[in-house]
């Protein structure tokens, strides 16, 4: 898991984005129209991170179909030490 958090939130173009979206989500679980909204992106770049995020088991989310709230998976959280370190090389 730890390969795959470094290469998802720091080895493609747009890990920055990811990390700040995972980041925010620790803070409280949010669906991506908050997320959007939160971190001045648009809906369409937060879908995309959060697709690539769920894809590698980095984020789970609830399952409505509307409003779908996102938070941290529970292999990201038993590697949070990981994405900390991560966080704070990317200064996200």
């Amino acid at each position: 898991m730890e390969a795959v958090l470094w290469q998802t939130l720091s080895g493609t173009r747009g890990g920055p984005n990811r990390a700040r979206i995972l980041k925010t989500l620790d803070d409280r679980p949010r669906n991506a129209n908050q997320l959007a909204e939160d971190l001045d992106l648009a809906y369409n770049t937060v879908r995309h991170h959060l697709d690539v995020l769920a894809d590698n088991d980095v984020v789970t989310s609830t399952d409505a179909e509307y409003g779908t709230v996102y938070l941290p998976s529970d292999r990201a959280r038993i590697h949070w030490e990981t994405v900390e370190t991560i966080l704070n090389q990317l200064d996200a």
